[in-house]
């Protein structure tokens, strides 16, 4: 859910305070009812749409397309998640998988790099054309997957103002008691600000699921067990060492190195990490991909966060005393002299072990949560450029870079949106597992594929037995070619709601959902959601009545790709 702080402060009035002082939750219950008396609403389209990710936006698209009316009720001020939100460097996968309406999405991106206005900062010859394993400018394709913050989010309203849809932002649903539910259906629900939305069909194309949530329908935090599923990458993965994001020298977490009565260091657990393969409450860690720049007139110098605390980043100096200098490796590069900049190392932007709680929060807490973990970034990014620990030569490169200063004008320049790698998952007609992912079953019913890589960051940060620190949780397991991905995904169980669909908190395992997170998944997945929308109001039947053959059709015929 982008753009949370920035929401709730717009409604300090909602809490009868500003954002960073806190109330008990009954004084906001009080609150909450007071302005829902003064703003009563009620919207009513065929189909609603809760959330503002790309889901929302494709959804949206769809339904208006195929001649319904259409409400995006959106807790966002800017619309597009994360792919507006700083993930410009495209996690594409196979790109002969996307089709659609994420496809078009992509095309309209490249149609905006053939203007010479949108080179700005360097000349499209000097940008050249790398990206992930193809192409990032695919001329002959007309597609080009890699993209500044503010072009995606452009793009993503002219799609919105072209099909002429409807969007309330600021809008944050009543998790409590604001969703109206009849004989096995949600009928309406409110928002905080006491705007009722009523439709036939509704999608939650949150990050976090509390639609889905707030309707009851049964969902999974965490790390299932592999037993559960017979899956291999699931689970606590103690021992397994993907990708660099691993201490892989002897790393002391004591204050004082090797003196374990000095005590840890922040942000390392004492707990036991668990058994290997045994489900837990983790989930992968957040970061902000932020856009930097090294273009002296559009840099900003990174800022210094409020109680910043240079003990924090201890372990980092610890990492660089042991000679490691690969840094820079995620400053992905996005046109006109900027990057998408991504977490690497074993001490990095990602956040471990600090978001648990998040997925269920309220929204106080999470606002709490996302102010923290920008604090933390922000304070990595400072220690860096000015920490006498830190070795001149990683200093002096990293001070050349800073915010761009033409991106999140609005926000100091930092991103709306928290990656939320991972929050609920819907357990729904059919859970999407490892075993779909590497294309082991032959998935029934596919309404889009996925292709990325079984990707999950890492969820916790223990102390071995032998005295060492160590990372756990990161797991990089290629993807030999792409997978369908089931219609029974994205619907919860008859009994549980038959006029809901779920795009984004998928029903699927965790090291699933590890593949399925992508960006460009989320866009298939909702024009797949709004065709089944549409398509159950004009069959007057549950989208678990829908025959499959006609939605397959109707998918082929508007460009998605269902099977290579």
């Amino acid at each position: 859910m982008s753009s949370i702080i920035t929401g709730l402060r717009k409604y300090w009035w909602l809490f009868g305070f500003p954002i960073m002082v806190l109330l008990p939750p009954a004084c906001q219950d009080k609150k909450q009812v007071t302005k829902q008396e003064e703003t009563q609403y009620t919207g009513e389209a065929d189909v609603v749409i809760y959330g503002g990710t790309s889901a929302a936006v494709t959804t949206a698209v769809q339904v208006s397309r195929m001649g319904k009316s259409v409400i995006v009720v959106s807790p966002d001020i800017h619309l597009g998640g994360l792919t507006s939100g700083g993930l410009g460097f495209t996690d594409t996968g196979k790109k002969e998988a996307i089709g659609g309406l994420a496809r078009e999405f992509y095309h309209r991106v490249w149609q905006h790099y053939q203007n010479d206005e949108a080179w700005r900062w360097q000349q499209q010859s000097e940008y050249g054309n790398k990206g992930q394993g193809t192409a990032a400018i695919d001329g002959e394709k007309r597609t080009q997957w890699i993209f500044e913050p503010g072009v995606a989010e452009q793009v993503f309203e002219d799609l919105i103002k072209e099909n002429e849809i409807k969007v309330y932002r600021d809008e944050w649903l009543n998790r409590e008691s604001g969703v109206q539910l009849e004989n096995g259906e949600i009928r309406s629900f409110t928002t905080l600000s006491g705007k009722t939305f009523k439709a036939k069909m509704f999608v939650d194309a949150t990050y976090e699921g509390d639609l889905m949530a707030s309707a009851g329908i049964t969902y999974h935090v965490g790390r299932e067990a592999n037993s559960v599923y017979g899956e291999t990458w699931n689970g606590i993965q103690t021992g397994t060492l993907h990708h660099k994001h691993w201490f892989m020298t002897d790393t002391s977490p004591y204050k004082i190195p090797g003196d374990s009565t000095s005590g840890v260091l922040p942000l390392i657990s004492t707990a036991d990490p668990g058994i290997k393969g045994e489900g837990d409450h983790r989930i992968q860690a957040y970061c902000f991909r932020l856009c930097m720049t090294d273009l002296p007139e559009n840099r900003k110098p990174f800022p210094k966060p409020p109680n910043y605390d240079a003990s924090r980043y201890e372990l980092l100096t610890r990492v660089y005393q042991n000679g490691r200098r690969d840094h820079f490796e995620k400053f992905d590069p996005i046109p006109n002299r900027k990057t998408d900049t991504n977490n690497h190392g074993p001490v990095s932007s990602d956040y471990i072990g600090m978001n648990y709680d998040y997925p269920e929060a309220s929204y106080q807490r999470r606002a709490e949560i996302i102010e923290d973990h920008k604090n933390y970034q922000q304070g990595l990014l400072y220690f860096i450029c000015n920490d006498p620990s830190i070795p001149e030569d990683i200093q002096s490169a990293y001070k050349q870079w800073g915010l761009a200063k033409d991106e999140f004008t609005d926000n100091d320049n930092w991103p709306h949106q928290l990656y939320i790698r991972e929050a609920r998952r819907m357990i729904g007609e059919y859970v999407t597992t490892e075993h779909d992912i590497t294309s082991e079953y032959d998935t029934p019913h596919s309404i889009g594929m996925g292709s990325y890589a079984m990707d999950s960051h890492n969820v916790q940060r223990y102390i071995k037995p032998d005295g060492f620190v160590q990372n756990e949780g990161d797991i990089g397991t290629k993807v030999e070619k792409p997978y369908k991905i089931s219609y029974g995904s994205i619907i919860p169980k008859e009994e549980e709601c038959k006029n809901l669909l779920v795009p984004v908190c998928v029903s699927s395992s965790h090291i699933a959902f590890g593949s399925v997170r992508m960006e460009p998944v989320f866009m298939i997945l909702g024009q797949s959601a709004g065709t089944a929308a549409v398509m159950a109001i004009d069959a007057a039947m549950g989208v678990q009545d829908l025959p499959y053959d006609k939605i397959r059709a109707r998918l082929i015929e508007d460009g998605q790709v269902l099977e290579l």
